[in-house]
């Protein structure tokens, strides 16, 4: 007669073949075919062990291939491998191109407080890391207390135990043939490894390093993307500010008074081009030298700047001669604002390191109702034309022409 148990264990054969593992799997009494029913169990537990390991690698590959940065990655090997591994701690070490320093890179601990934090360093030669490189093969360490006492040396063993970690795992991380650090597991409590975690941590280390090394590889992409854009943004800030004030320099402000002209052609709305000269700026600087003329220079700038619409436009053309393009700006709108600018500079003294100094401004503007078959050259020349009258007036005035 037939045991029963056999058709049992066919049938979770074949749900097992189907990818269901938590099948019942009777052993009665203990004989040959009980033998059977354990090795059945072992080997669903296995392949649903694998399985898991397997879907928890696969999320972790695809958030790295959605752009998922090395420590957001970290986070997720953290918090996917907790019901699989025994740990309470997770560092990631980096080393260097050489391969002669080692940096603690990210950490993860449910300790309170942490001992061994990113920025640690230690040489590589010589190490018992050094050994782990070579070999390949995770080293576990079950009483990190007993290893400090027979190497006292270690100052990492010193602060990990200060965390309270009392076993590890170190895993060494090689990626195409090539390692490039290390990821310790520590646990708070002794004996925590055995030689099924170095077995678990063989089976997946290809692919998690893999993993790691590419999302680190994107860390660094993106790191040196930034520093690129920094420097362009720093670039063009050169090429288009002036760096005594910084203010927009002469090239950029007259593109600006072109860009504003053709929108206002577009929209067929008046145009303000305002010239600003500081009165007798000269005498300031032959009488107290340039390094004052430079403080008077960026206070007036400021003192005009703050009486402008947030979508006004402020520049240097050079020495002490400015530009305002005002868009929308009929005469009054023209008027006003440089009333308030001319107004703001001579309202109070500017305080220098030779003194206090008065000082005025005076304004011309060009104001253009019809920008149509007009270009920038005839709009400066009616602004200069303006503000050479404001001089000839008696300085510290506005006067304000039409373009015709």
């Amino acid at each position: 007669m037939t045991d029963v148990r056999v058709e049992r264990y066919r049938q979770a054969t074949e749900a097992m073949q189907a990818g269901q593992f938590d099948v019942p799997i009777p052993i009665g009494e203990p004989d040959e075919v009980a033998r059977l029913g354990v090795a059945l169990q072992r080997l669903a537990q296995t392949l649903e062990t694998r399985t898991e390991q397997a879907a928890r690698l696969a999320a972790i590959t695809q958030k790295v291939n959605e752009g998922l940065v090395l420590e957001d990655v970290l986070d997720l090997v953290y918090e996917s491998f907790r019901s699989l591994f025994p740990y309470d701690r997770i560092g990631l070490s980096l080393m260097d191109q050489k391969g002669h320093l080692v940096t603690a890179h990210w950490v993860r601990s449910e300790a309170r407080g942490i001992k061994l934090g990113v920025g640690y360093n230690s040489t590589l030669g010589g190490s018992s890391l050094e050994k782990i490189i070579k070999t390949g093969k995770p080293r576990i360490i079950n009483d990190l207390e007993e290893y400090l006492e027979n190497h006292p040396q270690s100052v990492s063993t010193r602060k990990i135990v200060a965390e309270g970690m009392r076993s590890s795992l170190t895993c060494p991380l090689i990626a195409l043939g090539k390692p490039f650090g290390f990821l310790f597991f520590s646990s708070m409590n002794k004996n925590a490894y055995d030689e099924v975690h170095q077995e678990f941590f063989l089976e997946i280390a290809g692919q998690l390093s893999v993993i790691l090394e590419k999302s680190r590889l994107y860390q660094d992409l993106l790191t040196a993307t930034e520093k690129l854009q920094e420097a362009q943004v720093a670039l063009e800030h050169q090429a288009t500010r002036d760096s005594l004030t910084e203010l927009w320099n002469r090239r950029s402000v007259l593109d600006l008074l072109k860009r504003e002209m053709a929108r206002a052609r577009r929209e067929e709305r008046p145009l303000a081009a305002v010239m600003v000269d500081i009165d007798h700026f000269k005498r300031i600087n032959d009488e107290v030298g340039h390094l004052v003329g430079d403080q008077v220079l960026r206070e007036l700038t400021r003192r005009v700047g703050s009486c402008l619409r947030s979508a006004d436009i402020l520049g240097r053309l050079g020495g002490e001669e400015f530009l305002i393009v005002l868009y929308p700006g009929d005469e009054e709108t023209a008027l006003e604002v440089m009333e308030r600018a001319r107004q703001a500079c001579a309202a109070r003294p500017i305080k220098t390191e030779n003194g206090d100094f008065v000082v005025t401004v005076s304004l011309g503007a060009a104001v253009v109702e019809h920008v149509n078959g007009l270009d920038v050259p005839t709009v400066l020349r009616t602004a200069d034309s303006a503000l050479y009258r404001a001089k000839n007036e008696g300085r510290n005035r506005s006067i304000v022409e039409s373009v015709t």
